[in-house]
């Protein structure tokens, strides 16, 4: 089987050479140096990864007008997208997947807007994305209605969208609104994603979620993070990612044995979100490569 690599995480990524956090998060980088996130692109290329994920997760209404940058929603997605997109065009090969993060905040579905709202954002988002990127990548959602807001407004383009829902670190059975994985089974039935991943929680509950997605007759993938745990107070938008710690067990052997895991459960796409980096890539490469 042939295992299509994505990149690793992009605003870990940013934050650790820029050296600070901000409430910004990615969103910093591409207002001071949106060069960073082109050589975030190049590194992930040259490491392997057949996919260059935008950094737009943050570039949502909410998050932007919380900050008083609304005003600077087409912009910036334009922005982020022309990075990855003159990356993949450099390295010659490769797609870009155009990233739509949760409205309201990551891992706090209660405090995205109902579907129908949700939706009326993302289409703003997706207007611009849909000029640059070959597919939309729905990420770390949460919650079943959550999901449901994502494919509501990316399914209207005429790309491929794939959905990655965000699993609950301890049993990850669960989305993290409580919910059962297998719960969003039918969404995905009615809407026709190309493809649903698990992501951005613990790779320990991302390979107790596969499974649960795999023979639902569409392709699965995994990219968890490198978080000990998702702290309280990291809850709103405006909080900085400095309350979150790294783990130390995690290097890119040991995340490798946690994918060879997906893929052997029937995993086609594998790659990393936050601090999984450039190294983790392409040690994934390495042992994917068909």
């Amino acid at each position: 089987m042939s295992i299509a690599i994505l990149d690793g995480g992009m605003g870990q990524e940013l934050v650790a050479r820029a050296g600070k956090a901000t409430s910004l998060w990615s969103v910093q980088a591409l207002l001071d140096n949106p060069e960073m996130v082109r050589e975030v692109h190049d590194e992930y290329f040259a490491a392997g990864a057949h996919i260059a994920t935008t950094n737009t997760y943050s570039v949502l209404p909410d998050r932007l007008i919380h900050h008083g940058l609304g005003d600077r929603l087409q912009e910036l997605t334009e922005v982020a997208c022309q990075q990855a997109v003159q990356s993949r065009d450099a390295h010659g090969a490769g797609l870009v997947a155009g990233s739509l993060g949760p409205q309201g905040f990551s891992y706090q579905p209660d405090k995205c807007p109902p579907a129908k709202e949700a939706a009326q954002a993302y289409r703003r988002v997706c207007d611009t994305q849909a000029k640059f990127v070959d597919m939309f990548i729905c990420e770390t959602m949460a919650s079943v209605d959550q999901v449901h807001g994502a494919l509501m407004a990316s399914m209207e383009y005429d790309i491929p969208v794939w959905v990655a829902i965000s699993v609950d670190d301890k049993d990850g059975a669960k989305l993290r609104s409580g919910e059962a994985v297998s719960d969003v089974l039918p969404l995905l039935k009615e809407y026709g994603p190309a493809a649903v991943l698990v992501n951005c929680s613990a790779p320990e509950a991302v390979s107790n979620a596969v499974p649960i997605l795999v023979g639902n007759d569409l392709p699965v993938g995994a990219y968890a993070n490198g978080f000990v745990n998702i702290s309280d107070a990291f809850d709103r938008i405006g909080a900085t990612v400095d309350v979150l710690e790294t783990r130390t067990d995690l290097g890119p052997e040991a995340y490798l044995k946690f994918a060879q895991d997906w893929v052997n459960e029937g995993a086609a796409i594998v790659g990393g979100c936050c601090e999984v980096g450039p190294a983790h890539i392409a040690l994934l490469a390495k042992n994917f490569a068909s």
